[in-house]
């Protein structure tokens, strides 16, 4: 941090010389590749060791994985869009700021010599190991459990649980809240129209926010008529919403949709002699909306909808797109076009930085593939029709889903169950032909809602995993002895 007497001094960063910083930076980085074998091998050892040590803890006589043992180093804070706090300085975390929390019985870790920790308790009503609170915008952080620990497994197959139930009611749902679009009570109004922008755009509720705390982002209860514009008539269709604003993460939502004429009729209705700057929905909020929802539903959530919304695309898509007969690669790629289907629908969009880098290496490659081009010297090539398939395959999905991110919606919104259905048939003889398969039948597999020993070795019930509410009146299967599904997971009406 700058003393006063720097402060006075430095006024504009602009016209401050950096390059001697940068320098330093990018040396150590060519450093870092210009290593040899042995080197790398020798950190990837160090690396290793304190993982064993740290990285690591007991729970319930169960070794599990910890997931952030590593505290940040301090440094400038850059939040994600137009934060208005980026370029605060993170301080460095001390031991004498951190909780820790184990059993009462267990050896209470050693601090760094000469130092305390802040306070040491035996709470075992939650899962986090320590935390601390940082300086920026004095939120609590937490050393938790690895993603595939077995409590948070369970609870994501409540989760999923919660959205086959869902299923079997959501056309009554949808019809309770087409209905209230005509009500006479405004507030009725408002809610409804949110719930199918819940239901239909996949959009977040949205948690109330301290102004000048958090950037400027939005979720549907708190739009403001700034954030969508109505037309008639747009590229050949009727009553369409433009959608334009910062959701989750600083995220742009950009999405024009054409909506019912009556939902459409609500939202005129619902801006008239308001300015841009008035929220959209002003009798609506968080709670209502939270409190509504679950008196449809126990449990039901904007994201119980996501989540239904999500695996059912997912369902959808790959019944359109897997053929049997294709080679692996391809329905590899079927699957990762499913999986996009899915992104799209949640807005799930890499940042800019990471746009940046696939296409900085994108670029970088077919430089130097011209370069050997106009050097005569022979570029690679392959005989191998599978092989070169399943380049073809990875390039046309690195391709298409350069701006998307596939990853969010795998590990929070995809029945991993739906993905198991789809790689079993093809488990036993993935191994010799596609690495890439077998690597997303692995971890898919091993997803921490799937709790079983061995994957490929799961129990199969031959009943649809959802079943389409025209067939309710026939028995459905208890969702809880269903380990995993066999065949469809929604079963058409």
């Amino acid at each position: 941090m700058m003393t006063p007497e720097e402060k006075s001094t430095i006024t504009d960063l602009k016209k401050c010389n950096f390059k001697e910083m940068y320098e330093y930076f990018k040396a150590k980085s060519e450093e870092r590749k210009n290593m040899s074998k042995e080197e790398k091998k020798k950190i990837k050892a160090q690396n290793e060791a304190i993982q064993k040590e740290y990285g690591v803890c007991m729970m319930d006589g169960h070794k599990e994985k910890i997931g952030n043992f590593k505290i940040e180093p301090p440094g400038l804070f850059r939040g994600r869009g137009d934060h208005p706090k980026q370029g605060m300085l993170k301080m460095r975390i001390n031991p004498e700021d951190v909780i820790i929390n184990c059993s009462s019985d267990s050896k209470i870790p050693e601090p760094p010599a000469g130092h305390r920790w802040k306070k040491v308790l035996h709470n075992n009503k939650v899962t986090w190991l320590a935390s601390w609170t940082e300086n920026i915008q004095g939120h609590t952080k937490y050393v938790i459990l690895n993603a595939t620990f077995k409590l948070k497994g369970e609870k994501d197959l409540q989760k999923y649980e919660i959205a086959r139930k869902l299923h079997r009611t959501v056309d009554k749902i949808r019809a309770h809240y087409r209905e209230d679009w005509k009500s006479k009570e405004m507030m009725i109004q408002q809610r409804a129209v949110a719930m199918y922008f819940i239901d239909k755009l996949a959009l977040s509720v949205d948690n109330e926010k301290e102004e000048g705390e958090t950037a400027d982002t939005v979720g549907c209860c708190s739009l403001r008529v700034e954030h969508i514009k109505l037309h008639d008539e747009l590229d050949g269709k009727e009553s369409v919403v433009e959608f334009d604003f910062l959701g989750k993460d600083s995220i742009r939502y950009y999405n024009t949709v054409s909506v019912d004429k009556r939902v459409y009729k609500n939202l005129k209705l619902f801006m008239d002699n308001k300015q841009p700057g008035d929220d959209l929905f002003d009798r609506l909020n968080t709670s209502i909306m939270n409190e509504h929802l679950n008196s449809l539903m126990k449990g039901l959530t904007a994201k119980v909808f996501r989540t239904y919304n999500a695996s059912k695309t997912l369902q959808e898509q790959l019944n359109l797109l897997t053929n049997p007969d294709d080679p692996v690669p391809v329905k590899l790629l079927s699957y990762n076009r499913a999986n996009r289907a899915v992104a799209i629908l949640c807005h799930h969009q890499l940042f800019n930085a990471q746009v940046e880098t696939l296409q900085m290496k994108a670029r970088k490659r077919l430089s130097e593939l011209k370069v050997k081009n106009n050097l005569g010297k022979p570029l690679e090539r392959t005989t191998d029709p599978r092989e070169a398939t399943g380049k073809l395959s990875h390039i046309t999905t690195l391709d298409e889903n350069k701006e998307i991110a596939l990853g969010t919606s795998k590990l929070n919104y995809l029945d991993p169950r739906i993905s198991v259905a789809c790689i079993q048939p093809y488990s036993r003889s993935i191994g010799d032909e596609c690495a890439s398969w077998k690597h997303i039948s692995i971890t898919l597999i091993q997803h921490p809602a799937i709790i079983t020993p061995d994957p490929l070795e799961m129990s199969v019930p031959h009943a649809a995993y959802f079943n389409h509410p025209s067939s309710a009146s026939s028995h459905t299967p208890d969702p809880l002895e269903m380990s995993v599904l066999h065949g469809s997971i929604f079963q058409s009406p």
